[in-house]
């Protein structure tokens, strides 16, 4: 198919990196594998090398172990297994992976026990029906539809990975079966991933992050234990019902959330987090709940409180309307003040009081109003002497002609003889000198 020309050409270049490394049964098998994607002449012509260059290893490997059948019997596995010296293991995404042969008898008497261990035939059933599809076949190894959406993907991968976890499934082969499943479940639950691969029908991992060919994981990739841990819930992977909820950027499986019935000391601390944010907003807003609680209790009074009587009016000129003169006693400025209005106020009850008590009285009151009466008085008096003292001095100036040629002399004298009235008043109460 040419959609899987790309992943042909890694397992290509990874086969020739085996090779090299002098590992031929991984060349072999990477070289097969590029057959099988998509068929290539380079492909076939390497596959021969490695067949050919791999003849006299074989026949050396048979004779090592004809030589030891002792050893053979003590282990409990085929001479045969020998030939290499190492194991691999083709993983969900196409790369394998080589663990060396441990020499530990009881890690060979391990290794004998998990190729015994029982299994159903539905278990073999279902890891060969997996296994049968290509590892790039995503919607077949789900068993789902190219148009399903996400919680169809959801509900095959659930039902896949309980049927094909190692710890429940014993069949041979289960656990690549289960990674296969992982992997087409962590793609088609992604839309930009799913959709890279709707167009390329290749492994979007391949080209998304830009992972070199010799990589085996990839940027944000979840490794199948964790996410059947994540999807169920953690510790608890066939017992209780927990609810699985995840979010799918644009960089792959990225943000999960898993809720369980048993808190984790992590969850349990985000939990006491949230309980404990009302407090520490609490704390963060006390200081501008005291400042407007020392604001209002500061408003208190004048909120009950009488305000203030106004001053009365005054003039310091007589009318109708201001028919009482009075005087002040500091500077003696005489003012007119309304008879009835002027009875009726404060000051004047505090008059009648220091009057009764023979003058013992502070009338602080009625110094307040007079140093008020005295202080319009005295600036309205200096404003009429210095526009009185403007005139005069601009009248001269147009008497005294250009540079002296013109000049009226006698206006002059007359001018410097005037009076300005309200100037002789604040000298007189000794306000201007």
């Amino acid at each position: 198919m040419e959609s899987n020309k790309d992943e042909a050409l890694r397992c290509l270049l990874i086969s020739q990196k085996h090779r090299a490394a002098g590992n031929l049964s991984s060349a072999r098998k990477f070289a097969q594998k590029s057959l099988a994607l998509f068929s290539t002449p380079e492909a076939a012509k390497l596959l021969e090398l490695i067949d050919s260059e791999a003849a006299p290893s074989s026949s050396s490997a048979s004779s090592a172990g004809s030589s030891s059948p002792t050893s053979s019997k003590s282990t409990g596995t085929n001479p045969t297994s020998f030939t290499s010296a190492t194991e691999t293991h083709t993983s969900a995404s196409g790369t394998k992976r080589r663990h060396a042969p441990s020499t530990d008898p009881s890690v060979s008497q391990s290794n004998g026990t998990k190729e015994k261990r029982e299994y159903t035939a539905e278990n073999l059933a279902v890891v060969k029906r997996v296994r049968g599809c290509k590892v790039t076949e995503y919607y077949e190894i789900l068993a789902v539809k190219r148009d399903c959406d996400e919680a169809e993907v959801k509900k095959a991968y659930r039902k896949l990975a309980l049927a094909l976890h190692p710890d429940k499934n014993g069949a041979p082969g289960a656990d690549e079966a289960f990674k296969m499943v992982s992997k087409a479940f962590q793609v088609l639950s992604d839309a930009q991933k799913r959709a890279i691969y709707d167009r390329s029908g290749s492994d979007p991992e391949s080209r998304f992050n830009g992972i070199p060919f010799g990589g085996t994981t990839f940027e944000g990739e979840l490794s199948p234990e964790d996410l059947f841990n994540m999807f169920f819930g953690g510790g608890g992977a066939f017992g209780g019902g927990p609810v699985f909820s995840a979010s799918f950027g644009p960089g792959g499986f990225r943000t999960t959330r898993v809720h369980t019935s048993r808190a984790r000391p992590r969850e349990q601390q985000q939990q006491q987090q949230e309980a404990a944010t009302p407090r520490s907003i609490f704390i963060q807003l006390l200081p501008l709940l005291v400042l407007f609680a020392f604001s209002f209790i500061s408003a208190i009074p004048s909120l009950f409180s009488t305000p203030p009587t106004p001053d009365p009016y005054f003039s310091f000129e007589s009318s109708s309307r201001f028919n009482l003169e009075r005087a002040t006693k500091t500077l003696g400025v005489h003012y007119h003040v309304n008879e009835v209005e002027f009875s009726r106020h404060p000051i004047a009850a505090e008059i009648v009081r220091s009057e009764t008590n023979g003058g013992s009285k502070s009338l602080a009151a009625l110094r307040r109003f007079e140093e008020k009466v005295d202080r319009a008085f005295t600036q309205e008096t200096y404003a009429l002497c210095q526009h009185g003292l403007n005139s005069k001095q601009r009248r001269k100036e147009q008497a005294s002609g250009f540079f002296g040629f013109g000049a009226d002399w006698e206006k002059l004298k007359q001018i410097d003889a005037e009076i300005v009235e309200s100037c002789e008043t604040l000298k007189g109460m000794g306000l201007l000198r």
